[in-house]
């Protein structure tokens, strides 16, 4: 009974302070990979967001809205003279691997100024076209909005819309094209709220 008492004990101890070391560790590691995550974001923002259209800090003047399924929607705003000159969120569709994540940039009027992948697990060689350094095929968005072309032809041209889809792939870019086109659905639908007034500090810390 002691010997079992002891070795309670001792695993109890062991088990305590692997604890502390991990919640140490994590304590220590945490503001690290805060900042390395902020780097990345703001890294993929600027490739969906030229740096001349702004000139305030991106990840500090940001909205949350309620998306169509009630899931909230960071949206980064860049703004000159206090004026919305291009915003940038992410957007997402299930494609062959799962979803794949991506971030959508729209200038004031709603035209896209860039997409690029953030995650994404399609199979390499096929779906994995949609990262831009395998093709251009995510470039080609640049420039076009809900009214270019129509929203019934936001599709791929497999299922009677205006966009190439991969050879041997269909699901992957049927999935981004319809997530860029729901997208730009959502900054129709929040257009207002979205290039409206800059919040101020006390806003955007207790929204």
């Amino acid at each position: 009974m002691a010997k079992t008492l002891i070795h309670a004990v001792v695993l109890g101890g062991f088990s305590m302070a692997t604890a502390a070391l991990l919640a140490g560790g994590n304590l220590v590691t945490a503001p690290e990979i805060e900042l390395r995550q902020s780097e990345d974001l703001q890294t993929s923002l600027s490739q969906v967001l030229p740096a001349r259209l702004y000139d305030n800090k991106l990840l500090a003047d940001a909205l949350s809205i309620a998306g169509g399924d009630g899931t909230p929607v960071k949206v980064y705003r860049g703004l000159k003279a206090g004026a919305v000159t291009g915003v940038a969120y992410e957007i997402a569709g299930n494609g062959y691997g799962g979803e794949v994540r991506l971030i959508l940039g729209l200038d004031a009027e709603g035209k896209i100024l860039g997409v690029r992948p953030l995650k994404h697990s399609e199979t390499p060689g096929l779906g994995d076209k949609v990262d831009p350094a395998k093709t251009d095929w995510i470039t080609r968005f640049t420039g076009r909005s809900l009214g270019d072309p129509d929203v019934e032809k936001w599709k791929v041209k497999k299922d009677g819309g205006d966009f190439d889809q991969f050879s041997g792939a269909t699901i992957t870019p049927r999935a981004v094209v319809g997530a860029i086109r729901g997208g730009l659905q959502f900054f129709a639908a929040h257009k207002a709220e979205i290039l409206g007034p800059a919040p101020t500090t006390a806003s955007r810390e207790n929204p």
